[in-house]
């Protein structure tokens, strides 16, 4: 195989490794690959078969991610590898995220070839996303060092199912995480996702100690985790645990992948849920994959101060982090 890269994380385990990348910990036998179908276990070492290898690459708005406090209007160089360290049953790019590697054209783009091509395509950041970054790590860690000394930022489109150490090391590089909190219940995750919930809890935790920014997504699926009293009990673990300040998107499923016999998430119940997360206390709550505005609203003076629709910013009342109207200081990465 060529362009193989040895992975970080991993310990020996007789004749075989453990991979302690994310919280599956994969015993992998020599010869073997991982949970994640990219980490492969070489004559005793870990290696990345995806370095450099990225599948889907595209220039997006930042409101795709979505990041919608994070320098708003401008665009992402976005990419992403084969792989997943999860198996959700709705997941939209199941066709790369569950595929082999071998199984998928790919590119052959370098980090500095990444960052050549953030830089030539006018873009403000760069983006790891389409499938889960954290099992291609040495690939974005890699471009995330690049792309600071060239003054670009980085965004880590994220499961947040990662190991704490791994999470660590790679805090200082990125500089907006997005956290899909698939939903609130252990056997939702176990049945719906093939993981665990306690980890993803973990990682926001950390965010939140470490001072990062960072939004947090929750697909709304129907008859699944659609429950407005688990919901609730969601948004109050966030405004307890993350602060008020925490940025909630609700989005909306449509049918996709193994669940593709469910009804598209009536738009009613994603105004309801984000009503309960307004009255637990959120103050920035969102609403995704629908055809309407959805504007942050300055909490102090109510005026809209940054006004958008789909991926365009059709109004920006922000200045120097500030809203305009009332000088209200609004969280978010604004320069």
């Amino acid at each position: 195989m060529d362009n193989l890269k040895l992975a970080k994380y991993w310990i020996k385990k007789g004749k075989n490794i453990q991979c302690q990348l994310c919280p599956n910990n994969c015993i992998i036998p020599e010869g073997k690959i991982g949970n994640c179908k990219v980490r492969k276990n070489i004559k005793g070492k870990l290696y990345s078969l995806v370095y450099g290898k990225p599948c889907s690459v595209a220039v997006d708005p930042i409101e795709k991610k979505p990041q919608y406090h994070f320098l708003p209007g401008t665009t992402a160089f976005s990419i992403g590898t084969p792989g997943c360290n999860m198996h959700c049953k709705f997941c939209q790019n199941y066709e790369i995220s569950q595929a082999n590697p071998e199984d998928i054209p790919s590119a052959m783009m370098m980090p500095e070839d990444v960052i050549k091509n953030a830089i030539k395509s006018g873009c403000r950041s760069v983006a790891y996303t389409y499938t889960e970054p954290t099992i291609f790590y040495e690939y974005v860690e890699d471009c995330a060092k690049l792309a600071h000394k060239k003054g670009l930022k980085n965004i880590f489109v994220t499961n947040g199912y990662i190991n704490e150490k791994p999470l660590l090391d790679i805090l200082p590089l990125i500089d907006g995480f997005h956290v899909d909190l698939k939903g609130f219940r252990e056997d939702y995750y176990k049945n719906i996702c093939f993981a665990k919930l306690e980890p993803v809890l973990n990682t926001l935790k950390i965010l939140k100690k470490n001072n990062r920014w960072f939004e947090i997504i929750n697909l709304v699926v129907t008859g699944l985790n659609d429950d407005l009293n688990v919901i609730k009990e969601m948004c109050s673990w966030i405004k307890k645990g993350l602060g008020p300040d925490t940025v909630v998107h609700f989005s909306r499923f449509y049918p996709c992948y193994k669940l593709s016999d469910l009804e598209p998430t009536p738009i009613e119940t994603l105004e309801k849920a984000a009503d309960i997360a307004k009255k637990e206390g959120l103050k920035y709550v969102y609403i995704g994959n629908v055809p309407q505005e959805d504007n942050t609203i300055c909490p102090k003076c109510k005026k809209i101060v940054i006004r958008r629709k789909y991926f365009d910013i059709l109004e920006n009342n922000m200045i120097d982090g500030k809203c305009k109207f009332c000088k209200e200081k609004i969280p978010g990465v604004w320069n």
